[in-house]
Order: C-alpha cells, then sequence, then structure tokens
C-alpha cells in the first residue's frame, strides 16, 4: 500500500507488456533486471505507405508504455531501409519506391505515432530518428568493410525469412533484399553507438533481424544489447487481424473514416474482447478483465468500450464520441445518420433524376470494391437503401428514394454509407 502524498512506484515495463499478452520472446533472461533502470529502446516502421494501420498499433503501444514506465523510446523511420524493402515474411519483392515518396510516408506515419507517443526534447519524450541520416552518407566500401565482415552469411540464410524466399516458389530472394538484415542490424549498432539504445522490440516475425543487431553491436562495440518481440496478433477464429470487409484498416481518417475505424472494433468476436482491450488500450488490467468476462448481450457493451477506446487513442475524444453516438442511433428504429460521423459525400440532383446504378453507387462509396463485388453484395441479399432491400443487380435508385435529401446505404449489418443529394 502507497504512503498517502507518495507517488506510486513505477511499474517494469517487462511486467507491463507481459501482463497484457504482449510479450512473444525475449534474448535477455535478466530482461526485468536490465528494465529496472531508466533505458532507451528503439522500434522501427517500414514506412512503404503513406499510414500505418491496425496491425502497426502493436508496437506503438509497446512505445507507449516504454514511455509510461519511464524509458526513452526512439521511433525510427526507415527512409534507406524503405528504399530496400524487408523480406520479412514476403513471398515476393516488394515495389520500389522513390526516395521522395519515402519521405512523404516517413512524415505521415510519424504524425501517427505522434498521437499516442509523446514526441518531443525531454528525458523520456520520443525521439524520431530516420536511418536514411546514416546510411546514405556510408560507401560501398565501408559497408562491405565495417559490416559485411561481422556478417555470417551461413547465419543470415539461415534466418527464416530468408529460407522461405530461397526454398519456396516465386522469384527467390534478390541481392537487395538479402542486404536488408545488414542494414537493419548496423541501425541497432548505430543507436547504441549514438543514443545509448540498448533494446530493441518488434513484431515476431523480425526476431531474426533484431538478433543480427544484437550480434553486429557485441562485434562492433562490444554492446550488451537485448531484444523483445511481440505476438504475431491473430483473430481467434485464425483469421488475419487488421482486414475488415472493406480491406485494410487504416489509421489514416480519409483511408479509414473514424465511424467506419469504431464499427472494426465494434465487430470484433466475442472471444477476441479481452486480448484486444489489453493490446490496443491503456485501461487498468482489473477493468479489462472485467470487462472481458462479461457474457450474453452484455459483451456488446465491451465491444462499445473497446471501440470507442481506440478510436479515442488515434481519432481524439470528439470524434470517438460522434462515432459511438452515430452507431448507437444508426442501427435503432429511430436512426439519426445525418451527421459527420457517418461517411458521406454529395450526390448530384441531376444524377439522382436520371437514376444511378446502386453497383456504382456501392463501388463509390467504398462498401464495395468492384462492380463484381457489389453484385455479389446484391446477390446474397446484403444491400439495403434506407431499410429497404435492394434485389435486383440493375437496381437504380431515384428521387424517390431520397425523400429527407439524402441516400442512406448499406452494405451487411453494420456498414453504411450517406450520399447527400446536391443541387
Amino acid at each position: 500500500m502507497n504512503t498517502p502524498g507518495t507517488t506510486p512506484p513505477t511499474p517494469n515495463y517487462y511486467d507491463v507488456m507481459h501482463e497484457r499478452g504482449l510479450v512473444a520472446q525475449c534474448t535477455d533472461e535478466n530482461i526485468r533486471q536490465r528494465l529496472s533502470k531508466p533505458t532507451t529502446l528503439y522500434c522501427g516502421f517500414d514506412p512503404t505507405a503513406d499510414s500505418l494501420h491496425v496491425g502497426s498499433l502493436v508496437p506503438i503501444m509497446g512505445l507507449a508504455h516504454a514511455q509510461r514506465c519511464g524509458h526513452t523510446p526512439l521511433v525510427l523511420v526507415g527512409g534507406a531501409t524503405g528504399l530496400v524493402g524487408d523480406p520479412s515474411g514476403k513471398t515476393e519483392s516488394r515495389q520500389m519506391l522513390t526516395a521522395e515518396v519515402i519521405g512523404h510516408n516517413v512524415a505521415c506515419q510519424a504524425a501517427q505515432i505522434g498521437r499516442i507517443v509523446t514526441i518531443g526534447t525531454n528525458a523520456t519524450d520520443a525521439k524520431v530518428v530516420n536511418n536514411l541520416d546514416w546510411i546514405a552518407p556510408l560507401t560501398w566500401i565501408e559497408v562491405l568493410r565495417d559490416i559485411g565482415s561481422k556478417m555470417s552469411v551461413n547465419r543470415m540464410v539461415s534466418m527464416e525469412s530468408v529460407k522461405q524466399r530461397m526454398s519456396g516458389e516465386g522469384e527467390g530472394i534478390s541481392y537487395l533484399e538479402f542486404s536488408y538484415m545488414l542494414l537493419q542490424a548496423y541501425d541497432f549498432a548505430h543507436l547504441f553507438k549514438t543514443q545509448g539504445c540498448t533494446l530493441q522490440i518488434g513484431g515476431q516475425d523480425q526476431w531474426g533481424n533484431i538478433v543480427m543487431g544484437i550480434e553486429l553491436g557485441r562485434k562492433l562495440h562490444d554492446a550488451d544489447l537485448a531484444g523483445l518481440t511481440f505476438p504475431l496478433i491473430t483473430k481467434s477464429d485464425g483469421g488475419k487481424f487488421g482486414k475488415s470487409e472493406s480491406g485494410a484498416v487504416w489509421l489514416d481518417a480519409q483511408r479509414t473514416p473514424p465511424f467506419e475505424f469504431f464499427q472494426f472494433w465494434r465487430n470484433v468476436p466475442d472471444a477476441d474482447v479481452g486480448r484486444y482491450l489489453g493490446y490496443f488500450t491503456f485501461l487498468p488490467m482489473d477493468e479489462v478483465k472485467t470487462l472481458a468476462a462479461a457474457q450474453g448481450n452484455a459483451i456488446n457493451q465491451s465491444k462499445i468500450r473497446l471501440a470507442y477506446e481506440v478510436t479515442k487513442l488515434i481519432h481524439g475524444e470528439d470524434q470517438a464520441s460522434k462515432a459511438r453516438d452515430a452507431a448507437a442511433g444508426a442501427f435503432s428504429a429511430a436512426a439519426n445518420v445525418t451527421g459527420d460521423a457517418i461517411p458521406h459525400a454529395d450526390l448530384p440532383r441531376n444524377d439522382l433524376d436520371a437514376g444511378v446504378p446502386v453497383l456504382g453507387l456501392l463501388v463509390q462509396a467504398g462498401l464495395a470494391k468492384s462492380n463484381g463485388e457489389a453484385r455479389r453484395l446484391i446477390a446474397g441479399g446484403g444491400v439495403r437503401l434506407h431499410e429497404t432491400k435492394v434485389t435486383a443487380v440493375d437496381a437504380t435508385a431515384g428521387a424517390d428514394d431520397a425523400p429527407d435529401g439524402y441516400l442512406l446505404l448499406r452494405a451487411g449489418k453494420k456498414r453504411m454509407f450517406r450520399f447527400d443529394i446536391a443541387d
């Protein structure tokens, strides 16, 4: 029990992560002792898109928990490694991106991470570092002599990410991608030398890259480094996490509007609610366990809490409240769907007067990726205009379908889009 007026002791980062189910592997059996004192740690992010997706929330939360436990996080954006492409978990080469595109993506991702992790100049504030700054100045000879001479090819080809590409079907692995682990290993050694960084965290698929960095740091600088990985996040049915009916769930509001983002979390399987509350929120674990133990219809309130908390983290309290209220009203008998929380766009009245194919509206709204998918949705009975089921694939929407000045298009039980009629 804490003495009144005293500050509670700072929890051990490893204990926090372990209790929340966020530890898969660790290279140091004395990790708790290592983390009993302030530590600088880093996690890398692959800037191949201008937005992170919900799968990226795991490492972001890992950095945020570290910061809350008194450690200093480094957010490494791979301006250099992004030009190469990580072969981990891939069966084919990634698309080559230009330095300009990578630079834009780096800036966008750093801003998203900054919503959850405090970035600044104080002791425990996170710092954003870009490996292009120290890799770009290296000459080819320096890479070969200073890095390549310390790396065992036998060790590299034994890595699972390389073995899969060399032994499986497809085009194999290019020397460019094979060199990726040299660059990432050098990141860890460089950050130890320049920032005093001694711990790397990352997804379970990064285990091999992390181990290579530890070995290179020891050979170059006699560094005592460690790595900790997060588990691969899956759904309870074994399905891939982070996909909705309309595709990947992004952190960018332009790619995945806050209402759709909220609905993704609201619709997770019952069996996943407890895990996801532990992974993706800062709620105390006692409260997480209580919410996860809900039975029957009460589990829906736990899902709403999950959706609200994660949406608040990414899009702010105002957007989270709007999404929650819109979801509560949209699927009730007295639906209120005219607010900004519902995804919407203008539809010219002239187009409506002429009749607009519902197939095209589904694609335009992002409720279907193609006309073929839209046809399947209609054929399966999953499409409605307001409360009326659309039964014909060649159905059109007309002025009579928008008596209140808007068309409400529904796909399935939980997805919707509003077309506001514009003169």
